[in-house]
């Protein structure tokens, strides 16, 4: 029964892959953008979902807003030691590893996420951009000195609070919390989308500001997402299916589409003499 319900879903979505495989091939610059729903195929939940989401769990203005991290830093501390080990534990799916392959076939520029999983980068992603910043550094919040998380959370666990050793300020992970302003890797995530010639959101429900006005940006626009999202009706391409198996799909498709060459192949054949008799 499984099986014959992913069969059903590749033949469902078959005519939406084979042309965005196409724009993928023909474009110049193509940016991805990801969200939650890439990685809930990891074992990890997203946000929102009801009864699933984390939030649905916890009050995120009590336990990771900028205010939770400066007035009630044991319990921060608890809740980020919680889900690093979660975050640890999982592991790259199908959908990290086809944008992993596009990209090292020159077929994708940049890709973008709110996710602060790491797993686009433990999937083979070079050029990421993490607009919700990640866990693998923290900075003191006095002299800036940065800390490796490992080092963060050793300490949390033996039960104390992770200081500088230069200045004894408290260390805070490299994430966006709550009521933090966005870092640099937002702007440039702009950037990219308004000079790319297609953006393909993948598992975002594109609601959460301001990344949700990035599509807005783009002057061409795919979309895959399990559920229908507010900017469906502005895309080239709309694709309702499960993130790891449409994107598996579109990287097949790309390879046939584009006879397995990379853009810069391409580009080389379309630049070289003809034979000369």
């Amino acid at each position: 029964m499984p099986e014959h319900g992913v069969t059903g879903e590749r033949q469902s979505i078959s005519r939406e892959i084979a042309e965005l495989a196409r724009m993928v091939v023909d474009v110049g610059r193509c940016v991805v953008l990801t969200g939650a729903g890439i990685s809930t195929e990891s074992g990890i939940p997203d946000f929102r979902s009801p009864g699933t989401g984390l939030w649905t769990q916890v009050d995120p203005m009590e336990i990771l807003s900028a205010t939770a991290f400066r007035t009630k830093p044991e319990a921060f501390y608890q809740f980020i030691l919680r889900l690093c080990d979660s975050l640890r534990a999982a592991e790259s799916n199908d959908g990290h590893r086809a944008i992993a392959r596009l990209e090292e076939m020159g077929l994708i520029d940049v890709v973008v996420t709110q996710n602060i999983d790491g797993l686009h980068q433990r999937a083979g992603s070079r050029n990421v951009l993490e607009v919700h910043g990640h866990l693998r550094t923290g900075t003191c919040v006095k002299c800036r000195r940065s800390y490796d998380m490992g080092f963060v959370l050793d300490v949390v666990r033996r039960g104390s609070l992770p200081r500088c050793d230069a200045c004894k300020g408290l260390i805070k992970p490299d994430v966006v919390l709550f009521e933090d302003p966005l870092p640099v890797d937002f702007v440039l995530a702009q950037q990219a989308v308004i000079e790319s010639d297609l953006l393909i959101a993948v598992g975002s429900s594109l609601e959460v500001a301001p990344v949700c006005y990035l599509p807005g940006l783009a002057s061409r626009l795919a979309i895959v997402n399990l559920m229908p999202t507010s900017y469906d009706s502005r895309a080239q391409v709309v694709i309702h299916a499960r993130a790891g198996l449409a994107l598996a799909a579109l990287a097949e498709a790309v390879r046939l589409e584009s006879g397995g060459n990379s853009h810069s192949e391409q580009e080389d054949s379309r630049n070289s003499p003809g034979d000369i008799e």
